[in-house]
């Protein structure tokens, strides 16, 4: 007994010491010095205040009467670059719109924000008002996707949506974040602040890595030199959500269109099939040598695919 007992206190001591060490690498200085996100701001690169956030956008393409807005958001952990490739493609016959949602990119990141997909919708339904964007069409890849949908259904003036491998039936996040102890939220944030890890893990979703550049990661690693970057990182990845937009999509009353990788390697032909029947006006583009970044890898034949279907949204 006396020695089972010596056993379990050196076992409790060992788990302790590994805590307290989690404790401090997560709150050990990373090197990166944190400068306000306009210095690292490119040419191209607009901000705009929104309810008392600052957030990045960029556009391509004139805004005229009778050409429809084109509002793209990003999947998580990305930022308005994973457009890049697709924006310019669209710009004759839309005036496209592509921005960094808070807590990504070069937006505002802060700790007190509700970082749930229904409130990013009403910040960017904030955005496209202040904006005075008319005839919008509302897309979002994967997380971003999830955040559309709430946008088409619940703001006034959308008129299409477009969804790219949607995280809405599967978000691809596990579970056990939701109960996650202390300091495992800012380790999180500390390994998506880390180029080798960002890098690898964005590759894991390409059938083609190569696509992902070292001037991809450039541009994808200029949120962790911004303001805010850790402790907004942090505050974010507090926050779990369910996949529940399923359940809007009885809602929706705009046309959409799903651009399709159908090489993701996490979304299967049948939560496809599950979507549309979700949706009740619907068109479908499906991009066969691309995975879940099919507006990167096919953005010749994805921007193909939209123009096809412009009608849709006439």
């Amino acid at each position: 007994m006396h020695i089972l007992k010596r056993i379990l206190t050196g076992f409790c001591i060992v788990l302790l010491a590994a805590y307290i060490s989690l404790i401090a690498y997560a709150y050990w200085p990373t090197g990166i010095e944190e400068v306000p996100a306009r210095t690292l701001a490119g040419p191209n690169d607009r901000f705009i205040a929104v309810n008392g956030l600052e957030l990045r956008y960029q556009t391509f393409g004139e805004a005229v009467p009778g050409k429809p807005s084109l509002v793209l958001i990003h999947g998580f952990a990305n930022s308005l670059q994973s457009f890049r490739k697709l924006a310019p493609l669209l710009q004759k016959h839309f005036h496209v719109v592509t921005l960094d949602l808070p807590g990504f990119g070069l937006s505002a990141k802060p700790v007190d924000y509700t970082y749930t997909n229904a409130n990013q919708g009403r910040t960017i339904g904030s955005f496209i008002r202040k904006l005075g964007l008319e005839k919008v069409v509302i897309g979002g890849h994967s997380l971003g996707g999830a955040i559309a949908v709430h946008i088409a259904v619940k703001e006034p003036g959308i008129t299409g949506l477009l969804l790219i491998n949607p995280g809405i039936i599967n978000t691809g996040v596990p579970a056990i974040t939701q109960y996650l102890p202390f300091p495992f939220q800012r380790l999180s944030a500390k390994q998506f602040g880390d180029r080798a890890f960002r890098e690898q893990f964005l590759k894991l979703s390409f059938i083609r890595p190569e696509v992902v550049t070292d001037e991809v990661m450039d541009n994808l690693m200029l949120a962790t030199r911004s303001e805010g970057f850790l402790s907004g990182s942090t505050a974010m990845m507090g926050f779990y959500e369910e996949a529940t937009e399923y359940e809007l999509l009885k809602d929706l009353s705009v046309p959409t269109l799903i651009l399709w990788g159908a090489r993701d390697r996490n979304k299967t032909p049948e939560e496809l099939a599950q979507l549309r029947a979700g949706i009740r006006d619907h068109r479908v583009v499906e991009v066969a040598e691309s995975g879940h970044y099919v507006h990167e890898e096919g953005a010749i034949e994805s921007a193909d695919g939209l123009i096809r279907n412009y009608d849709l949204w006439q």
